[in-house]
């Protein structure tokens, strides 16, 4: 057992517990949930998330995708399979890291999943029109997505000229800022902050922080108007 004793894992804020980066997008009763990481299961329990249309993911590293297993809780309350959108890069990870939900034969009980395809163009989901954007992860292609005016995007630490024309006028933009320091595959703080300046949304929010960022109510007192750190559990609505 391993024991961390530093300032934000022994902080009573409940802020400062947090868990891996994911978001759930609910429109028009659909649930739509970007990324299953290793915490998707204590995640939809915590916020008592009952059904979910539908499962999309960014990229295929373990800590976005190490949860799909636990889809199977809804496939059996909902007797359907569940729809994954993903490029095919993500498939492949997904069919190496769950080699029995897409193995010939059907083990009973394993997840039930329907595979889409998705890569540059916009795609629908359940009716709500998700437009990809392309982000760098140092050298990996990851997918930030917009939905209507509300822009997530997770593991950026570059993002081209032309993918940017994508995000902007999003009212609402979530953006993940790793720590203070500099980082090879993640914005730190600095620059996630100048890339909210320059996109200039209404709202911003800070997520995928690690416990290097410091504690929650510290580094909101160094945030300019507008911008916020994303915790568990909140809800933001966009007009």
């Amino acid at each position: 057992m391993i024991t961390c004793k530093c300032e934000v894992c022994t902080s009573n804020n409940s802020k400062d517990c947090r868990l891996r980066s994911s978001v759930l997008i609910s429109h028009s009763g659909k649930n739509i949930v970007v990324d299953t990481g290793p915490d998707f299961r204590a995640q939809m329990l915590n916020n008592k998330v009952e059904h979910l249309n539908a499962v999309v993911y960014t990229h295929e590293h373990k800590d976005h995708i190490a949860g799909l297993d636990d889809v199977r809780a809804y496939n059996f309350s909902q007797k359907q399979d569940m729809p994954i959108y993903a490029t095919q890069m993500v498939q492949e990870a997904l069919k190496r890291e769950f080699h029995y939900v897409f193995a010939a034969y059907q083990y009973p009980g394993i997840p039930k999943v329907e595979l889409h395809t998705i890569d540059k163009d916009p795609f629908d989901v359940q009716g709500i029109e998700f437009i990809p954007i392309e982000v760098m992860h140092y050298k990996l292609p990851v997918k930030a997505f917009r939905v209507g005016d509300f822009c997530y995007i997770t593991d950026a630490k570059t993002i081209a000229k032309e993918e940017k024309e994508k995000i902007k006028g999003s009212k609402v933009i979530v953006v993940n800022a790793l720590r203070k320091e500099e980082h090879i595959s993640h914005f730190n703080l600095e620059q996630a902050l100048d890339f909210i300046a320059e996109m200039k949304p209404e709202r911003a929010y800070l997520t995928h922080i690690s416990h290097l960022m410091g504690k929650h109510e510290d580094v909101e007192r160094l945030l300019p108007e507008g911008v916020k750190i994303a915790y568990d559990g909140l809800t933001i609505t966009v007009d």
